[in-house]
């Protein structure tokens, strides 16, 4: 086999064996099977929420060993066309093999960066939250670029996603909105972006054309659902009513539908005006604000996560964990990992893959800050 396809094959070896010691197939199959023969019990759904349980156990440990097996599969399937390929000095299939190499590496890749996220809450839907901070109009501006980028990640991934609140700047953009994106794993994968976003750019908005630096916030947090219990006293908060600000019609706009729940000896605030009933409005304001609760709660507990906390202290200068830009060159630098792109147009429409594995793969594996030049 010809350099380049022996190299490939054995990073996707390599890659592959540290999958299955992280999955530790031998004991995924005894598991599977032990669930199998749970779910084949008559009385397996007299318990629904335990079988649920059991359920989504199951349906995790059959993707991934099903995974590993197609690894396999495709990884024989690639070596035998370019072998096939050199014997025969085709060169055109010899190509097609290689690609095939290639994808199959991108995949286990991938798949393996996937296999860390095995926190509490990592396979939930998740919030993201996004805040304006310095920087006025431009900031606001800024921060719906922001909203759109994570809206186009989700889409991507064949994620579903929910506007829950929307507050639009004085003129331009908006000023705070909080999108709730439903998937697999899309809590584990949005966690990394929890932090300050920095933009320098030409402002559309400056009639001189100068160059100005705008600063948004980030906050991810999961959705917890029944599994995990929250416990939030009614007494220790203030619920106000108001009027919808985005779009949603007439209707939304005439009524008290909106709705805001601080909790006082946190300060946490959140908002929902997403429905046009104030009583949907107020169940999912509940579920934020326990979801906001929890993950304080993990915050506390892990030291490891003072670095995050520290970057919600200020929206502006020496607090970000991402710079992108615009001008005076195409640059897209994560403080964090290091890791960049050429590309700002492709990040900002959703290409976000290779700042999420990196940034995971730091969180697993140690390293500090990356070394990185600051623009003036």
């Amino acid at each position: 086999m010809r350099a380049e396809a022996e190299t490939l094959t054995q990073s996707i070896k390599q890659s592959m064996g540290l999958l299955r010691r992280h999955l530790d197939v031998d004991a995924a199959t005894r598991r599977l099977a032990e669930l199998n023969a749970k779910v084949e019990n008559p009385n397996f759904w007299n318990d629904a929420e335990a079988a649920q349980k059991i359920m989504r156990e199951r349906t995790e440990l059959e993707d991934r060993l099903s995974a590993v097996a197609q690894f396999d599969a495709n990884l024989d399937d690639a070596v035998t066309l370019v072998e096939l390929a050199e014997a025969e000095n085709d060169a055109e299939a010899e190509k097609e093999g290689i690609a095939q190499l290639k994808s199959l590496k991108q995949d286990v890749e991938r798949r393996q960066i996937e296999a860390l996220l095995s926190g509490e809450v990592d396979q939930n839907d998740t919030y993201i939250e996004v805040h304006s901070g310095a920087g006025g109009t431009e900031s606001c501006d800024w921060a719906r670029m922001l909203f759109r980028m994570y809206a186009r990640w989700a889409e991507r991934h064949k994620f579903k996603v929910e506007i829950i609140e929307e507050t639009a700047g004085d003129e331009a953009g908006i000023k705070s909105a909080t999108l709730l994106v439903k998937g697999h794993n899309a809590h584990g994968w949005a966690k990394t972006e929890s932090g300050v976003h920095r933009l320098v750019r030409i402002s559309p908005f400056d009639s001189n054309a100068r160059r100005h630096t705008s600063f948004a916030s980030v906050w991810v947090y999961p959705v917890i659902d029944d599994r995990i219990n929250i416990d939030v006293k009614e007494s220790d908060c203030r619920i106000d009513t108001y009027r919808s600000s985005g779009a949603g019609g007439q209707h939304v706009n005439t009524t008290d539908s909106a709705v805001r729940i601080t909790h006082i000896p946190t300060g946490i605030v959140v908002a929902c005006q997403g429905e046009r009933s104030q009583h949907k409005n107020r169940a999912t304001a509940w579920n934020m604000l326990r979801a906001r609760l929890y993950e304080r709660e993990m915050e506390i507990r892990e030291a490891a996560a003072n670095a995050t906390e520290a970057t919600k202290t200020d929206i502006g200068w020496g607090h970000q964990i991402r710079s992108y830009v615009l001008q005076p060159y195409q640059l897209v630098k994560d403080l964090r990992t290091g890791i960049t792109s050429g590309t700002p147009s492709d990040v900002l429409d959703g290409d976000l893959e290779p700042f999420m594995e990196a940034a995971l793969a730091q969180k697993v594996y140690g390293g500090g800050p990356a070394e990185v030049e600051d623009v003036e």
